[in-house]
């Protein structure tokens, strides 16, 4: 799932090369719109609030930790908290 920001024929070849279904609604300058679907499209916004969250942790948003261990058992703490809250 995108946004219209990321309608390009590439973009979705590569995906479909990697076996993934874009769920990408094409650009109003688009001369022939493309088929999605409108109710998983719409359900997008859950992740983009959810990742609205992990900015409200300070640490996770400006990725204080280089490590990249570190930096995902941040990010799985951070997941935990707010799934719990």
């Amino acid at each position: 799932m995108a946004d219209r920001g990321y309608d390009a024929d590439w973009y979705r070849e590569a995906l479909q090369d990697k076996g993934i279904k874009p769920c990408i609604l094409g650009q109003k300058s688009r001369g022939k719109p493309l088929k999605y679907d409108k109710r998983r499209y719409k359900r997008r916004n859950r992740i983009e609030i959810m990742f609205g969250k992990f900015n409200d942790w300070r640490r996770v948003a400006t990725r204080y930790d280089r490590c990249p261990t570190v930096f995902l058992s941040a990010l799985a703490l951070a997941a935990t908290v707010i799934l719990w809250l």
